[in-house]
């Protein structure tokens, strides 16, 4: 078994040797741009880890594992251009950078690219790791819609969010776990397990940034804790909030929400407030810890030895224990 410490060097050496740059290397020099801000490369480390329960010899996947870096990577760069982001990982977004065409057509070269190396492959394999990989792609889609249309509506539900979450972030990490599984030749019934235990694992992923935002350590967090309060980003702690407020408590939020002038420090402070007098911390720690279970009920039927699930137990771990 490889550690998760040699598997994400293993990654870095195979993103170094920068094999998709073409010419001309103006479409691609972005793409090499928002690859090297690093970040944490969960989803290719994911479908190693995957293919690597059940098999040790990880070159096989290493170029799809690369593959979904650089998709995840498009997405980044095109959703950036439709929030207007001025900064990604404290870099320049790339259209900030260079410009709005640029970033959209080194997104599309991005897109293209990432197929190519998801295709390297048995080809035993190649169909369904494509039409496996074509969902999760338009369920991606799919959520960066949902969340664009709730930019708009101030009556989202939790149902809804969670939904939404799940596709814009969840089904990809599920895919990367799906697809490096089904490249090591798992049983079907494991490789969809572990689509549904990377589900489950990205809604605490996403939970838990919603609750870091708020109550996050800056140091630790990697950004300014109360961003999503100033841009009323409609986060679980929101809706949640919204959702349970008395009448007194709810116009208060909402004057703050609809506020077009104010403090920053003083809005993140008194929505803060607001959110500990519902208990809403509470509620969150609560959600995440059900998603975590549920992971975990799931990682525990897979059916390799305990021994080499240990970097999975040892990721869920890390999740529960980073809120506290």
């Amino acid at each position: 078994m490889y550690t998760v410490d040699e598997l994400r060097a293993i990654i870095k050496e195979e993103l170094d040797k920068k094999e998709y740059i073409q010419e001309p290397y103006s479409l691609f020099e972005p793409i090499l741009y928002i690859l090297e801000d690093g970040g944490k490369r969960l989803r290719p480390l994911l479908t190693l880890m995957a293919y690597n329960l059940y098999r040790e010899d990880i070159e096989k996947v290493l170029k799809s594992a690369i593959g979904i870096e650089i998709f995840h990577n498009y997405t980044l760069l095109h959703d950036d251009v439709m929030d207007d982001a001025e900064l990604r990982r404290g870099r320049p977004t790339v259209h900030k950078k260079w410009n709005r065409n640029v970033a959209i057509l080194s997104g599309d070269a991005a897109a293209i690219t990432a197929y190519q190396c998801i295709e390297h492959c048995e080809d035993k394999y190649l169909r369904r790791a494509i039409d496996f990989f074509n969902q999760v792609a338009m369920d991606v889609c799919r959520g960066q819609q949902y969340d664009m249309l709730f930019e708009t509506r101030n009556d989202v539900s939790e149902e809804e969010y969670i939904k939404m979450i799940y596709l814009k972030t969840s089904v990809l990490l599920a895919g990367s776990l799906r697809h490096g599984a089904l490249l090591a030749d798992a049983p079907e019934h494991e490789y969809n397990a572990l689509y549904e235990f990377g589900g489950y694992l990205g809604l605490a992923f996403q939970l838990q940034d919603d609750y870091l935002d708020v109550y996050g350590d800056v140091a630790e967090f990697g950004k300014n804790i109360g961003g999503d309060i100033v841009a009323n980003k409609k986060t679980y702690m929101l809706i949640k909030a919204l959702e349970l407020a008395d009448p007194e408590t709810k116009e208060e939020l909402w004057g703050w929400i609809e506020r077009k002038e104010f403090d920053h420090e003083e809005k993140i402070k008194a929505v803060t407030r607001i959110y500990d007098r519902l208990g809403i911390k509470e509620i969150a720690f609560a959600a995440i810890d059900k998603y975590l279970k549920m992971s975990r009920d799931i990682l525990d039927k897979i059916d390799v030895p305990k021994e080499r699930k240990i970097d999975f137990y040892e990721t869920l771990d890390a999740i529960g224990n980073r809120k506290k």
